[in-house]
């Protein structure tokens, strides 16, 4: 599986938190060319998610991007979109490959050397590696891996490895460096004074 350097996780609460419209963030994102986008809303109901969901495919409809929901893979199926991304306390890879079908991308989050080393032996496309910086976005987050996490995670997978946590303009090229083929950013694509697009597009220039 090829992945995006970057991957955008839209977060439901962020959103609310912020004001700021579903339909017009992702706009911003499709115009900027993003083509992977994950859906996060951990606390809506199904009823909430499968709407929000129906917004962000018309939002994206006619572009090539690949939209991904976080954690239930369920709905990712009622929803018509291209795959599940699931934690550790979630439904496992193997569970989740089961209710998506074979053809459907299966992510699966890590925190640990050990936790690399089973996802790679599982059925998941890409594993997600983190936080490697500290983040505000999740309250329960593990403890930080730091870049050397990541150094760790490339010599433990030859999957895709999406970096996740506290990343930032600043500091998303030295991830990449650190062997991450992509960067997971959700509080990092709101910046005072500058559109969704432009950040966007300033961290697919960075990331190239």
């Amino acid at each position: 599986m090829a992945i995006d350097r970057l991957y955008p996780i839209i977060d439901a609460e962020l959103l609310a938190v912020r004001n700021v419209s579903l339909a017009a963030f992702a706009r911003e994102l499709r115009i900027a060319g993003i083509t992977l986008l994950q859906y996060r809303d951990k606390h809506g109901s199904p009823q909430e998610i499968l709407c929000a969901a129906a917004i962000l495919r018309e939002a994206m409809a006619g572009s090539w991007c690949r939209l991904i929901m976080n954690d239930r893979a369920d709905l990712a199926i009622l929803a018509s979109f291209d795959g599940v991304h699931v934690g550790q306390g979630d439904l496992s890879p193997a569970d989740a490959r089961r209710v998506v079908g074979p053809n459907a991308i299966v992510g699966v989050s890590t925190h640990s050397d050990e936790q690399v080393r089973i996802a790679d032996e599982s059925c998941a496309d890409s594993i997600a590696i983190g936080p490697v910086f500290a983040t505000g976005t999740k309250p329960d987050a593990s403890p930080v891996v730091g870049l050397e996490g990541v150094r760790r995670a490339r010599t433990l997978t030859a999957k895709p490895l999406v970096a996740i946590g506290g990343i930032t303009l600043a500091n998303a090229r030295s991830v990449i460096d650190a062997g991450a083929d992509s960067v997971a950013v959700i509080s990092s694509l709101f910046s005072a004074g500058v559109s969704t697009e432009q950040v966007a597009r300033d961290f697919l220039a960075r990331l190239r």
